[in-house]
């Protein structure tokens, strides 16, 4: 069963919160990121991103660039920016988008349960990317992104969440600069801790949502501590460094968004080679015979309406591709190549357009949810223009953009209880983790 623990959080003065707030590292380039935090001061982005304190040409990776991100912590820290709470509480995070809510709990995950599997990823890994975040963890001794857990939905733990929202107001209540809410309410009362810890223990299973890497940097760093303690004499299975910053959400409070795809050219297969080739996979429906980018008809006739629907955009024209019932068939019982991002990857981007490894093949690029479908058009026709000016259209083929379905909760938590992996770019989850709005130290 999980290990769910309540913790002493170093957080924002009440005053500060939604100027210390920021959104996930990785969201940024570096360029982005420096450009994010100009004229502000308190933004944690500082922290996440230390490099933004030096210059463009400056290593990135370097050990002063983490000493930096330490050393204006405790600076804020001695000036007040941040408290620590003096016992351990759990804590609710509210965050509400375009009307929506969603509701979870900031608390500490056993590393342990990462490693035995009761915290299931549905996704690798790439270990160059996790060893940034080891650095910066083990720098600042303290996890300072919070990994977005979910787990199936317990009334129980519903009804007491929202009895802890009714009771008080939330120590901080702010809407950041893209539109999202963030409300925050402490939960100190010690019954009420014990109670929740309590319901958590019940829970099989946790599952990583979003944040692998952060996740598996949290576990290497408690594991190059152990190793540390151990030489010492001196492991303790309860040091803080075991367990990990989460926030923990019901399956029924998430929403996945579609992550869509633009393949920059067709292969060399002509527009008509293309479309009856897909004739023996989907059946096809023009949706338009002209459509550009800017167009407001784009959401309608490009957005897939059901599971096995893709909107393509090839050309100018708009299609919806209805999955053959024999292809559907033939995969429902397999929770991978059941997903919708799974048959386009074997079926079309694979076997017709060459792309078997989309994690490194740059001829095709993911466009998150968030950035709409008139994006994804734009993006299609920015390729196959230049295609047209290089004067390779004729030989390759213009642009195709496919608009997803979005994959669900369920069959996420499917493909992690079978053990196995996601396709990459599978799921896009909006809003976004706050980084800053809870830190645990160790």
């Amino acid at each position: 069963m999980a290990d769910i623990r309540p913790f002493r959080a170093v957080r924002p003065a009440a005053d500060k919160a939604a100027e210390v707030a920021a959104l996930p590292y990785d969201v940024y380039s570096r360029e982005e990121a420096a450009e994010a935090v100009k004229n502000r001061p308190y933004s944690f982005l500082n922290i996440d991103r230390p490099e933004t304190m030096f210059g463009p040409e400056h290593d990135m990776y370097a050990d002063d660039v983490y000493k930096a991100a330490k050393e204006r912590y405790e600076k804020q820290k001695a000036e007040g920016v941040y408290i620590k709470d003096d016992t351990d509480c759990f804590y609710i995070y509210e965050q509400t988008m375009d009307g929506r809510t969603q509701t979870g709990i900031a608390a500490l995950s056993s590393v342990d349960d990462y490693l035995n599997g009761i915290c299931r990823k549905h996704e690798n890994t790439v270990a160059a990317k996790e060893l940034d975040r080891i650095h910066h963890v083990d720098v600042m001794s303290a996890q300072t992104g919070p990994i977005f857990l979910s787990y199936h939905a317990d009334d129980r733990i519903n009804t007491l969440v929202n009895t802890e929202k009714e009771k008080k107001a939330p120590v901080y209540d702010f809407i950041s600069e893209d539109g999202i809410g963030h409300r925050v309410w402490i939960i100190a009362d010690k019954d009420v801790v014990a109670e929740l810890c309590r319901l958590f223990s019940e829970i099989k299973c946790t599952y990583i949502a979003d944040g692998h890497h952060r996740a598996a940097s949290a576990v290497k760093v408690a594991l190059k501590r152990r190793e540390e303690a151990s030489a010492k004499g001196g492991y303790d299975a309860s040091a803080e460094y075991n367990f990990f910053l989460s926030v923990l959400f019901p399956d029924s409070e998430l929403r996945i968004m579609d992550y869509n795809r633009v393949v920059k050219d067709l292969n060399g297969y002509s527009v008509s080679d293309f479309l009856e080739a897909l004739e023996n996979i989907y059946d096809i429906e023009c949706t338009s015979l002209l459509c550009e980018s800017d167009s407001d008809d784009i959401d309608e006739l490009l957005r897939p309406g059901e599971k096995y629907e893709v909107g393509m955009y090839l050309y100018g024209r708009t299609y919806k591709l209805r999955l053959k019932p024999e292809y559907a068939s033939e995969k429902a019982a397999d929770p991978v190549k059941s997903l919708d991002v799974s048959v386009l990857q074997d079926e079309v981007l694979s076997k017709l357009l060459g792309i078997r490894d989309p994690r490194t093949d740059n001829r095709i690029s993911f466009i998150g949810g968030i950035r709409g479908l008139k994006e994804l058009v734009k993006d299609a026709e920015d390729f196959t223009k230049e295609s047209k000016a290089e004067g390779s259209l004729s030989k390759k083929g213009p642009a195709a953009a496919f608009a997803m379905y979005p994959t669900d909760i369920s069959e996420l938590f499917k493909v992690a209880d079978a053990g196995l992996l996601m396709p990459p770019k599978s799921t896009w989850f909006e809003p976004k983790l706050r980084s800053g709005l809870f830190i645990h130290e160790f």
